[in-house]
């Protein structure tokens, strides 16, 4: 049966990937350290699972409104009212089967053929497939280590054609832990705004920041941005709900009802008990959050300083997220037993096979001399872990 052209194009999720081969092999009684897969280690709060329980108990389990039910909706805007200090009516706001979807979403109603979204790498891994999926086209601009992985002003000024659309920013960022600040945010706000290009803001990562202060939006440095801002988000790594599949998009409201429209015709809503828990994440107590945040900084500490021991590795300090980006260039061109390291996607493959370690090579997210690896795990097994990549790197000749 032949395939249409667009599912051809479509390239796999790396980290899935890893993910599933990882899991084959402890399916078969391998012990692997597993850091691969972004999301936390915790439970989903006691209370926010009974409040799933309960909408089952009390029969709400049927279809919502497609945009997601009214109450989750407010709930969103006083969550952006209480903690970032932005104003939104929840005709801005749709909520989506997770924040992949909702990304998915926007870029389906967004982009017509050949419109242009400025993708600064490193990047997560779906952004790139999602643009290419609405006939969109990404222009990558590199943001290297030299630079604490964040693109400035005047790179994307440089990218900007008659073409562009979108900017997506990602802080927290997922791979590499960036967190930019309120000035690198204006200078950016600054050329949207005068080039009227619409920034999809991903903060799924908000609550993870180790920088001392409080997360910065860019939505937040005044109206012009805000209108041009359309906020991605969800309850996944906040509160340990990844598979509950609840994100949401805020902002102009043409767009949220389009995506209104299309989950209409394609996911019908989001699952119903799945909003009822994701609104409890929301309006109750938030101590494991910061409970988590404590913990993730204490991994983070740990892991920054045992790598940055290992000869051939370096690791740049990372400012939020549950991620480290080491880069491993000095490793490659190394040989392992008669075997030559080609990229950081064999080093990855050596490592699981050989060391027993599962981490994700930096070609997915378009940085080749890195590696990504998740301390979203047990102190316990970050340990175990690292004494495996150090014995597998003092075997490198």
């Amino acid at each position: 049966m032949k395939l249409s052209q667009r599912a051809v194009r479509i390239e796999p999720s790396a980290t899935l990937a890893m993910d599933a081969l990882t899991n084959q092999m402890v399916k078969q009684g391998v012990d692997v350290v597993n850091f691969t897969v972004g999301q936390p280690d915790y439970d989903t709060p006691d209370n926010v699972k009974d409040s799933g329980i309960a909408a089952i108990q009390a029969g709400f389990t049927k279809y919502t409104p497609a945009s997601g039910i009214p109450e989750l909706k407010e709930a969103v805007c006083a969550k952006l009212h209480k903690d970032n200090g932005l104003e939104y009516a929840p005709n801005q706001v749709v909520i989506c089967v997770g924040a992949k979807h909702a990304l998915y979403n926007i870029f389906q109603v967004l982009l017509d053929p050949g419109d242009e979204v400025i993708v600064p790498a490193p990047y997560w891994v779906s952004y790139l497939e999602q643009v290419r999926l609405a006939e969109g086209k990404p222009v990558v601009i590199s943001a290297g280590e030299e630079q604490g992985f964040k693109v400035t002003a005047d790179q994307m000024r440089a990218a900007v054609t008659p073409n562009t659309k979108a900017l997506i920013l990602n802080s927290p960022s997922n791979p590499t832990g960036a967190v930019y600040s309120r000035s690198e945010l204006e200078e950016i706000a600054r050329v949207c705004i005068e080039k009227q290009i619409i920034v999809v803001s991903d903060e799924i990562y908000e609550p993870f920041t180790y920088t001392g202060t409080n997360h910065v939006g860019i939505a937040q440095l005044g109206e012009e941005i805000k209108a041009l801002t359309l906020i991605v988000h969800g309850v996944s790594k906040s509160h340990s709900m990844t598979g509950w599949r609840i994100g949401y998009v805020v902002g102009n409201k043409d767009v949220i009802t389009a995506i209104g429209s299309l989950q209409s015709h394609s996911t019908s809503n989001p699952t119903s008990i799945a909003q009822k828990a994701a609104l409890e994440a929301l309006n109750g107590p938030q101590d494991s959050v910061q409970m988590m945040v404590q913990a993730f900084r204490t991994r983070r500490d740990y892991m920054v300083q045992r790598l940055n021991q290992i000869p051939g590795i370096r690791c740049a300090e990372p400012q939020g997220a549950f991620y480290v980006f080491p880069n491993v260039s000095d490793l490659i061109g190394k040989t392992y037993k008669g075997q030559q390291i080609a990229d950081s996607a064999q080093l990855a493959q050596l490592l699981l096979t050989e060391a027993r370690v599962a981490l994700v090579p930096g070609n997915a997210f378009g940085a080749s001399d890195n590696v990504r690896i998740s301390y979203a795990t047990s102190m316990a097994r970050i340990e175990a872990g690292l004494d495996r990549i150090t014995e597998f790197v003092n075997q490198l000749a």
